[in-house]
């Protein structure tokens, strides 16, 4: 409201003159840009690590994919409960929610890599095996993440002192922690249950659309290496018998006598 009611006056200033806003705003800025620059470090910095993980880079991009479409999940539950976007917790919460993401994409693409390398099953079927044996470990990742956030969700405060010396917890919700600690939670818990979904229905999917496009680009854009072996010998045959000084190959019959020798003696 501030800066809209004096935008005409910065306007109107002579040259040489310029409103800058300080304090509060400028502390929320620079804590904006820091986040910022933290989150896409730590994207890069695991992209990275999966690329050398999977020798691949289009199994980290189905993995980061999550990722940011997570981001749905923590807007979605800051707008349900409510909440307003907190800058320093809510980019605190969405750092750390990378990597529980993450960890799942990680055990159930490598399940499934391992499934058709190590027991030569078919896409399809490595597709299904590996959904049902990581979906437990998946969905209790996720799970205990999203309820061991739900105290700070709610605010809820223990008075273990009190507990201690008198055995009064004066246990109560909705305390000052809530006002601080609330979104960074919110965004977690929203954030890690579309997470969860996404990685066990959106990363099969895109594993398979991906697996399609590489065999039909292999089949249509890409040379039998067993072609191109025949052809570079052909290559080779064709150059050393056009190559100066070289003999032409004598013919021999089924005794190994060669033809010309075996015409002038008849």
């Amino acid at each position: 409201d501030v800066q809209e009611t004096l935008a005409d006056f910065g306007r109107a200033l002579p040259s040489g003159y310029t409103v800058r806003y300080t304090g509060q705003q400028q502390e929320q800025q620079e804590s904006q840009d820091f986040l910022w620059q933290a989150f896409l470090g730590g994207i890069m910095l695991i992209a990275l690590i999966l690329i050398s993980e999977f020798n691949s880079v289009v199994k980290p991009i189905i993995i980061m994919t999550s990722v940011i479409m997570s981001l749905i999940g923590v807007l979605i539950g800051l707008m349900v409960f409510r909440m307003p976007f907190g800058i320093i917790m809510t980019g605190l919460g969405v750092i750390s929610l990378a990597g529980i993401v993450v960890k799942n994409g990680i055990l159930l693409i490598d399940y499934v890599d391992t499934l058709r390398e190590r027991d030569g099953m078919e896409r399809r079927e490595a597709l299904v095996r590996g959904g049902m044996a990581r979906f437990r470990p998946v969905v209790l990742t996720a799970s205990t993440a999203a309820l061991g956030l739900v105290p700070l969700a709610i605010g809820l405060e223990v008075d273990f002192l009190g507990l201690y010396r008198d055995l009064d917890p004066n246990i109560y919700w909705g305390g000052e922690q809530a006002a601080w600690w609330g979104p960074m939670a919110i965004a977690v818990i929203a954030g890690i249950l579309l997470a969860t979904f996404l990685t066990l229905v959106l990363a099969p999917v895109m594993y398979s659309v991906v697996d399609d496009f590489t065999v039909f680009f292999t089949r249509h854009f890409r040379r039998d290496p067993s072609e191109i072996d025949e052809v570079k010998i052909s290559r080779s045959d064709r150059a050393d018998a056009h190559a100066p000084g070289r003999l032409p190959e004598r013919e021999e019959d089924e005794v190994g006598v060669p033809v010309a020798l075996r015409t002038s003696t008849s």
